[in-house]
């Protein structure tokens, strides 16, 4: 992931890549030949350098606040790969560093800069499939044993001091669209366990949400679905449905409604003889996304630092999602409702 970032760097206007910094040297040394860039092992050598403005984490994920916390202390710009980290405490430590500084903190989360998830979320909002009732999430994902046992440093993904499961790692991209798009969560109950993998984290979680607005949700994610089945959402309204899989709308449809009843409840238009309203087609085209919307965290950082530009996921924004998934976790454990903070 993190040579993927650096990659996007010389491609992006108003940045220049300066450095990679890694523990892997064989890794570093073959991105610095890649892109002509300057190949640093230590990260508090590059934090002491005076021409890097912005630093970008990709480690393992219990580490990323504690990297990025370092950078925002040392006078950089930050911004971290998803999750913001997998301890609240940890988010909350980097969010006032953030503030104290006056620096730009970000997180990664690369469905922000789809312009489709920008159209649900204006969709939604104006009211297009009504009020919200339900929201449903299904991550059914495939990982083998060896995608736990490498990396480096070896095995990180399969321990719980350095990753979170399947919903904090493979879902929490879907995680976060999903309380973006329905607003923020309530209450979870929720369920995990290890059925198909030798790691100390989850590799199959389900959890109930309760929005602050009153609407439910569930989500069910997984690393041992064979076949991969990829990322679905699926939102329930009033009077229409948005179905979403894999950053693509799948279903538009709304009944057409003529006007508001008795308690609030939708008049439908019912055709002849017929026992359901009937339905109409809309269009994504019809609901907005920002015109200049970033292509990805590069541009993000770059109009945020240079602009002025709000950048599309904060250290509050990030912090959100590492509440819920932990909230869930502490369900499962104590078999009890868990009140998101």
């Amino acid at each position: 992931m993190g040579g993927a970032r650096a990659r996007l760097v010389p491609e992006t206007a108003g940045a220049e890549l300066a450095a990679v910094c890694d523990v892997w040297e064989e890794r570093g040394l073959k991105l610095q030949k890649e892109l002509g860039c300057e190949y640093i092992r230590d990260y508090d050598e590059m934090l002491a350098r005076d021409d890097i403005d912005v630093v970008g984490v990709f480690t393992p994920s219990g580490m990323h606040a504690e990297f990025s916390r370092k950078a925002l202390e040392a006078g950089k710009h930050c911004f971290s790969t998803k999750p913001m980290d997998i301890a609240v405490e940890a988010c909350d430590a980097v969010i006032k560093t953030a503030e104290d500084t006056g620096l730009v903190f970000a997180v990664d989360f690369g469905s922000r800069y789809n312009a489709v998830n920008h159209q649900i979320r204006d969709a939604i909002q104006s009211g297009a499939v009504g009020k919200i009732i339900l929201g449903d999430l299904r991550i059914k994902w495939f990982r083998s044993q060896d995608y736990y046992d490498i990396g480096y440093p070896e095995g990180w993904r399969r321990r719980r001091a350095t990753e979170g499961g399947s919903l904090a790692n493979q879902a929490v991209h879907y995680l976060d669209l999903l309380q973006w798009w329905l607003g923020p969560v309530d209450t979870v109950y929720g369920a995990r366990g290890t059925y198909g993998h030798d790691i100390e984290t989850e590799d199959a979680t389900a959890g109930m949400l309760r929005f602050s607005s009153g609407a439910v949700g569930m989500v069910m994610t997984t690393t041992c679905s064979f076949p991969d089945l990829g990322s679905t959402c699926e939102i329930t309204g009033s009077t229409g449905t948005i179905g979403w899989q894999d950053q693509e709308i799948t279903r538009f449809t709304a009944a057409k409604v003529e006007g508001v009843g008795v308690g609030g409840r939708p008049q439908y238009v019912l055709p002849e003889n017929a026992p359901t309203p009937e339905a109409v087609e809309l269009s994504a085209d019809d609901f907005s996304a920002p015109e200049d919307l970033p292509a990805n965290i590069i541009e993000d950082m770059v109009a945020a630092i240079n602009g002025g530009k709000p950048v599309q996921c904060d250290g509050y924004e990030g912090r959100k999602t590492v509440a819920l998934f932990n909230a869930v976790y502490e369900s499962s454990d104590t078999g009890q409702p868990v009140k998101v903070s």
